[in-house]
Order: C-alpha cells, then sequence, then structure tokens
C-alpha cells in the first residue's frame, strides 16, 4: 500500500531513540521529510544521517528542551521557514518515573505530568500554524497500554499517559472540522531503554530463552505487564501502526485509542 507520505513533511517529538525513532526510520523509509526534536545535539546529528540513509527526502534533528515553550515554538518556527507546512506530527516523549504511590515525591509526579502531557500540549499548540498549511493534516499521540491496564509500580507514569490520552480525544473533537485527524496509540511493553536496563537488574538463570521472551518474563514479574502473546513487542511494530496514522490512507478514523499491546490482559 502507498501510504502517500513521499515529500510530506513530517516531525517526531522524542525521535531519537526507542519507539520515537523507529517511528521516525518507518517515516524516512516512506520517504517523507522527517524532523526529530530531541535535546542531544550528537545524538540529533547522528540521526539526521541515519535518516537521510533510509530514504527520507529531507532530515532534521532539532535541538530542543520540550519542557520550554520557547525552545519549542522557535523549533516549529525553524520548520516553517524551512518547509512552510507539516503534514504529521507524533508526540513520542514519555515520562520516566516508576515506582508506585508510597515511592514517588510531589516533584516527580510533577515531572511525570511535565514530560507526559505537557510536552505534548506545547507541541501540538506550537505546531497547529503549520499543521493548518499543509494539504492534509495527522497528529499521532503515544499513550500507553497501561491506561487500561495499571500496574501499580507505574503509577504516575500512567496516570500521566492517561491525561495525554484525554487531552488527545479533546483535540480530535476539537480539529475534526479542520480535516486535522488526531488519534493515539497505545503500546504495551516493547523492547527499549527502560526495558532492557529491567532485564539487566534480572536474575538471568531463571529467564527463559529468546530476549523477547525473557523481557516479557521480566515484566510480568515486575510490573504486572502481560499479554496473551507472551512476548514484549519490538519498537517497529508501534511504528508501523502510527505512520499509517500519519498517511493519507488514514482517512475516518479520529479520537481512537489504538492499544498496540500483544493482546494485553490485567
Amino acid at each position: 500500500m502507498d501510504l502517500g507520505l513521499k515529500g510530506r513533511a513530517t516531525c517526531v517529538a522524542g525521535g531519537t531513540r526507542g519507539i520515537g525513532l523507529a517511528i521516525a526510520e518507518t517515516l524516512a523509509e516512506e520517504g517523507a521529510r522527517v524532523a526529530v526534536m530531541a535535546r542531544s545535539e550528537r545524538m540529533l546529528r547522528e540521526t539526521e544521517e541515519h535518516l537521510l540513509s533510509l530514504g527520507a527526502e529531507d532530515a532534521i534533528g532539532l535541538q530542543c528542551d520540550l519542557l520550554d515553550t520557547g525552545e519549542v515554538e522557535a523549533a516549529f518556527q525553524f520548520l516553517d521557514e524551512r518547509w512552510g507546512e507539516l503534514h504529521a506530527l507524533v508526540n513520542a516523549v514519555g515520562p520516566e518515573h516508576n515506582g508506585t504511590i508510597d515511592d514517588l515525591s510531589d516533584g516527580e509526579w510533577l515531572d511525570s505530568f511535565d514530560v507526559g502531557v505537557l510536552t505534548m500540549v506545547r507541541s501540538v499548540r506550537a505546531a497547529l500554524p503549520l499543521i493548518r498549511k499543509a494539504s492534509f493534516g495527522r497528529i499521532v499521540n503515544i499513550a500507553a497500554a497501561t491506561v487500561r491496564n495499571p500496574s501499580p509500580a507505574l503509577i504516575a507514569w500512567t496516570a500521566a499517559k492517561a491525561a495525554a490520552e484525554s487531552v488527545s480525544k479533546t483535540l480530535a473533537r476539537q480539529l475534526a472540522s479542520e480535516g486535522i485527524l488526531v488519534n493515539t496509540v497505545a503500546p504495551g511493553a516493547v523492547m527499549t531503554r527502560f526495558v532492557e536496563d529491567q532485564i539487566a537488574d534480572a536474575d538471568n538463570d531463571i529467564l527463559p530463552e529468546g530476549p523477547l521472551e525473557a523481557a516479557y518474563a521480566v515484566m510480568a514479574k515486575d510490573l504486572g505487564l502481560r499479554n496473551d502473546i507472551g512476548r514484549i513487542g519490538l519498537p517497529d511494530e508501534i511504528a508501523n501502526v502510527v505512520v499509517f496514522l500519519c498517511s493519507e490512507q488514514s482517512t475516518f478514523m479520529l479520537g481512537a485509542t489504538i492499544p498496540v499491546d500483544g493482546g494485553g490482559v490485567s
């Protein structure tokens, strides 16, 4: 299927690692123009070159602290001057604090919401003038399967993702009349740096063979994250769904929260 993304202008907030990087890579393989926003100058330059090698028509690494409204606005102003339009925005930034209600301080709760919700709000607000200039507009926000099947060990992280999902649904209703379609993707446990760290701390002698199955065993034991398929996912498996939602082929879906979680169960 031709997704119609060749030459289209796209941006991934948090696009230098994990799920965000996989989304940027898939957009590049479709021949899109791809901007990624992150804080590390080194990772941004490496990601630019990588995306161009995959087939991106243009690749831009925007050094930006998504916690700073002024920096976010400046990044999208740069894209306005470079491209003059934006067809798709993906918000892939997520909070990093895990712990139960007994573990987390007020500051960690506030940080979870700033990173997990307000980074998306800042990006959407700054990007909307550019999206409104494009021939079509898509916004995809990354939530989490734990919104439906919560883990006590991820209480603040999940609460922030639930708030982001709520904002996303309201944006979908507001922007539908302008032809801008907003959706949410809710991944289950995926092989990212966080998961790799969890595996490194586990007793490898009791883990099953296979990295995805081993990671699933750790996630199920430590965080209560279970699914029907018996393994965790790969970033590419999330990216494929997100990139479809960024495309012209996605025409009648908005305000949806799409689980990509291996059949998550509580």
